[in-house]
């Protein structure tokens, strides 16, 4: 089963990191943070998203699960 997730780093990521996350979607926010979200297929694919951001020293200030009711939204 698929997961929605919203992953907040410090920091704008540029567009041009769009593909290498896949199905997620960046966007810059007005106080200065990235939020990706979108659809994660299991726990080790999150992983694998995790240690992107790790490698381009991007400080993770949030990983957050949508709830059931907002995927079907």
């Amino acid at each position: 089963m698929t997961t929605t997730y919203k992953i907040r780093i410090k920091g704008h990521l540029d567009q041009r990191w769009a593909d290498w996350f896949g199905d997620l979607t960046l966007t810059q926010q007005p106080d200065g943070t990235t939020v990706l979200a979108g659809p994660v297929v299991d726990q080790a694919a999150l992983y694998g998203v995790l240690t992107k951001i790790h490698n381009l020293g991007m400080p993770l200030l949030e990983v957050y699960r949508l709830s059931d009711e907002a995927q079907a939204s």
